[in-house]
């Protein structure tokens, strides 16, 4: 982070905030905001959050980062479930600002908002959802994009690198500058109202989803994964990483220019 350039101040600074705590009674003491991040298990997740409750200050927002388990599942024990929520970023979450807040049915409006407020501060992007849904918006977004890339492989219209082009050197490049609404609004003279007008027959004509879904463990996962092994083998997986998060980094510290430019 401090190499490319993404801190405000030196890391012997941050690090100086940063207080072990040996006991969750002593870590939760005077927190406002805690944010649990255990494994994706429901039973787990019961377990640390009744403890959470019963450590935590009365008004503390109690937010898990979990990536697909349901607020009104995880906090259907917990009494003071008006305060917690989902807070879900995306990963590596260092670098991509994006976190999805998610509220259970009885988390109420003044949790979001601290939540909210809090993140923001915190230098993240946040969208709102307005009630539970499964996988939440960014996975059902990302679902329905590989949901189609497996299914152009398994038909044999293309191979696995010829979707990661169109994405990486296509649709993400504009993607990581304007998202899908905007960029059919610009695409148009008349906006996102005339490009439905222009283009809208096209899409009804692709009837993309009308196929039902691709096997992901069918023969196609084999197809995807001697391909992408051709290309990298798994030992070289964290190098691959470490390059994937330095490119990452550039592109979080051009969007923190822009924002701080607007």
């Amino acid at each position: 982070m401090d190499g490319a350039g993404l801190l405000k101040e030196t890391p012997e600074a941050i690090l100086s905030r940063i207080n072990p705590c040996s006991t969750l009674s002593e870590a939760l003491s005077g927190a406002d905001y805690i944010q649990e991040n255990t494994p994706e298990r429901i039973e787990i997740k019961h377990d640390v959050l009744a403890a959470i409750e019963a450590n935590a200050q009365p008004d503390a927002v109690i937010a898990s980062s979990t990536s697909g388990l349901l607020p009104s599942a995880m906090f259907e024990n917990i009494a003071s479930a008006r305060r917690c929520l989902v807070a879900h970023p995306l990963n590596p979450p260092h670098l991509i600002p994006a976190v999805e807040l998610v509220p259970g049915p009885a988390t109420d409006a003044a949790s979001l908002h601290t939540a909210r407020t809090i993140l923001e501060e915190a230098g993240h992007v946040v969208l709102t959802l307005r009630r539970e849904i499964a996988g939440f918006v960014m996975n059902r977004l990302q679902g329905a994009v590989l949901d189609e890339a497996f299914r152009l492989v398994e038909q044999g219209i293309v191979g696995p690198e010829d979707v990661d082009i169109a994405l990486r050197d296509g649709l993400a490049m504009r993607w990581s500058v304007v998202g899908p609404f905007e960029t059919v609004d610009l695409n148009a003279p008349g906006g996102v109202f005339d490009y439905i007008d222009r283009y809208g027959p096209m899409y009804d004509d692709l009837a993309i989803g009308s196929e039902g879904r691709a096997d992901w463990k069918g023969p196609v996962r084999d197809v995807v994964t001697a391909d992408r092994r051709a290309r990298l083998a798994v030992d070289q997986i964290p190098a691959r990483t470490k390059w994937r998060d330095a490119r990452l980094a550039e592109i979080a510290r051009n969007h923190l220019d822009k924002r701080e430019k607007s």
